[in-house]
């Protein structure tokens, strides 16, 4: 499985996400929307980096029980009851993918919400991978 991240001169250059990547080959995994939620069901974080930091993890725990890494990761969206927080806080949050996730950014889109499932959560993440 190769997946290949495509960034065109013609575009603006990319921070932390990719403009197009590609997949020959693998194994589709659907990653069902994450927030902050521990074990036991219950939101946790009081600020936004806090609960991006949860739900980015626990995408991944989905991911690698799916027998990904982050390197496979395809397209993440992310949801926030807040953009003008969420670019508020976007270097933080960098510096968090950067660490969970590492340096292959996905195809991404940030997406505003009214509010999401779990009335707390101020951050979800969905997406997708492609595994050898």
């Amino acid at each position: 499985m190769t997946l290949e991240r495509v960034n065109p001169p013609g575009l603006s250059p990319p921070t932390g996400f990719s403009h197009a990547v590609t997949a020959t080959g693998g194994r589709l995994v659907f990653l069902a929307g994450q927030t902050s939620l521990d074990p036991a069901g219950k939101v946790t974080g009081d600020t936004l980096p806090a609960q991006f930091r949860t739900a980015l993890a626990n995408l991944l725990t989905a991911l690698r029980a799916a027998g990904g890494t982050p390197a496979d990761l395809a397209r993440v969206t992310v949801y926030a009851t807040d953009v003008a927080a969420y670019r508020t806080h976007a270097a933080e949050i960098g510096r968090i993918w950067r660490e969970l996730a590492g340096r292959d950014y996905p195809a991404m889109a940030v997406i505003g919400a009214v509010r999401l499932w779990d009335e707390q959560a101020m951050v979800e993440l969905d997406g997708f991978a492609v595994l050898a």
